[in-house]
């Protein structure tokens, strides 16, 4: 990962950036940029330079925006000016990703930042320059970013150093989510998923592990994870990851919808659906990460996580439309369509969390229906919840760390719908709206925990098909820094 130093005084100044900020409109409606006094002042005369460049380049300093001047023969030589918006913490990290990019070609850079630069600013600033060179290749050939150092120009560098640290760890977190999702899937079994968690979690103290294997699973009636993954010769398992400090008041179990294949089961997906299902254990990649990410930054909330992982595969032991299952706790559903499998595994989890748990607030992410795409677009997640102030924190979280999520109506009508002849559920209803129903399905499981119970159906921004500020083309780890944020704030 990138090395990012604080430092008072340059001692490399082959590439300088300066920021020039948006300044207001002329009255033809155009918008200028102007240069951002520096807490440590540049080079003499780069200042002076910096603002003929603007004007003459007529920049007008939206976020992410760049230009460069060579200076042959002096120092620096090379001037960078970087356009950071209204100077907020999301434009900051848009630029840091812009810059991150556009400097890949160069080795090291220095940033002079502005003199009243704020520490959010700062944390925008860092992940973004962290989270756009990202990318995940099984193959050494291709080029790398040639960036490997980044100097921070402050006046005081010790202020920023946690607002760095925390930064680098939601990064470094973030980055264990992609690489988890985007990980082939001939790689990715469910045991292979719970290796990689086992293996993280050991280089932190404070954390207690549990996986539960195909005998565990059917011994404590865990039915909902075994049907999933009975057509499957790699078998199922279900992760129980537990943060547990001291200091903790609140309780907080995560869970994470970890198909780590999905063929549609029976109900087959055609053949282009079915190419990018790698994907569908983003939830749990999401909150596995999340988890380790508490425990690195010993954020004072104790956090139980919970990954139900299974590959649904078409087999003569897969399960079938319209078999009943009974999940853990002995609610059964009548299973209308196999390639809905997450919510079955879900289902499983969010009982044992209830009725063995007993946590304080209960969240799950989960990929979990095309549906989400279709009503909100490629970047935004679904959030359900019957409580107003958990989830506006949630939102308000997921905004701060740059993650879109939109908040959906948990509509009464539908429950109908949910209504079987032979089962206490169905588990896809065809009528209503599919986010909507699978939200309703999950809420059954809730038991006295519905009112404090959160839903991300969040398959859409879970992938993205190219660059876009600091998401890199891929997998995007989505959730990891809204939950990072929300769980600081938590107790």
């Amino acid at each position: 990962m990138l090395a990012i130093r604080l430092i008072a005084e340059p001692d490399r100044l082959d590439v300088l950036v300066l920021p020039v900020r948006s300044a207001d409109s002329t009255a033809e409606g155009e918008t200028s940029a102007e240069p951002v006094s520096t807490a440590v002042p540049g080079p003499d005369g780069t200042a002076d330079e910096a603002a003929a460049l603007a004007s003459a380049a007529r920049l007008t300093g939206r976020a992410g925006e760049i230009h460069t001047q060579l200076r042959p023969g002096r120092t620096p030589g090379r001037l960078l000016l970087l356009g950071i918006g209204d100077g907020g913490e999301a434009a900051w990290r848009t630029s840091g990703a812009a810059l991150a990019r556009s400097a890949s070609a160069e080795t090291h850079i220095t940033i002079a930042l502005p003199a009243e630069v704020t520490a959010a600013a700062v944390r925008g600033l860092t992940e973004g320059l962290l989270l756009a060179p990202y990318r995940f290749r099984l193959t050494e050939a291709g080029d790398r970013p040639a960036l490997t150092g980044v100097d921070l120009l402050l006046d005081d560098p010790t202020g920023y150093e946690d607002t760095v640290a925390t930064a680098r760890t939601t990064a470094a977190m973030t980055h264990l989510a992609r690489d988890l999702t985007n990980t082939p899937s001939s790689v990715k079994t469910p045991q292979w998923f719970a290796d990689q968690v086992a293996s993280a979690a050991a280089d932190l103290p404070d954390l207690r592990l549990r996986v539960r294997g195909p005998a565990e699973l059917t011994t404590e009636g865990f039915g909902g994870i075994l049907a999933v993954g009975g057509g499957s010769a790699s078998g199922p398992r279900l992760v129980e990851l537990d943060w547990y400090p001291a200091n903790a008041r609140t309780h907080v179990v995560l869970i994470g919808k970890g198909i780590t294949f999905d063929t549609g089961g029976i109900s087959i997906k055609p053949v282009a659906s079915m190419k990018l299902m790698r994907k569908d254990m983003a939830g749990a990649a999401a909150v596995v990460a999340a988890t380790l990410g508490a425990a690195a930054l010993r954020l004072p909330v104790r956090i139980t996580t919970l990954t139900p992982l299974a590959e649904n595969m078409v087999s003569g032991s897969a399960f079938r439309p319209g078999d009943v299952i009974r999940h853990y706790g002995g609610t059964t559903s009548e299973t209308t369509n196999s390639d809905a499998e997450g919510r079955l595994v879900l289902a499983d989890a969010l009982a044992y969390a209830v009725q063995q748990l007993k946590p304080d607030l209960l969240l799950d992410l989960a990929t979990l229906t095309g549906a989400n795409s279709v009503a909100l677009g490629k970047r935004t997640a679904a959030l359900y919840s019957e409580n107003d102030e958990l989830a506006a924190g949630v939102l308000a979280a997921a905004e701060a760390a740059g993650e879109s999520a939109w908040r959906m109506p948990l509509h009464t009508d539908y429950v109908e719908y949910l209504g079987s002849e032979i089962a206490d559920l169905y588990s896809a209803p065809t009528q209503g709206a599919g986010s909507v129903l699978a939200a309703l399905y999950l809420r059954e499981f809730t038991g006295d925990l519905r009112d404090r119970w959160l839903h991300l159906d969040m398959s859409a921004p879970s992938w993205a098909d190219g660059d876009q500020a600091e998401v890199s083309r891929g997998a995007t780890g989505w959730g990891v820094r809204s939950l990072l944020r929300w769980l600081a704030d938590v107790n």
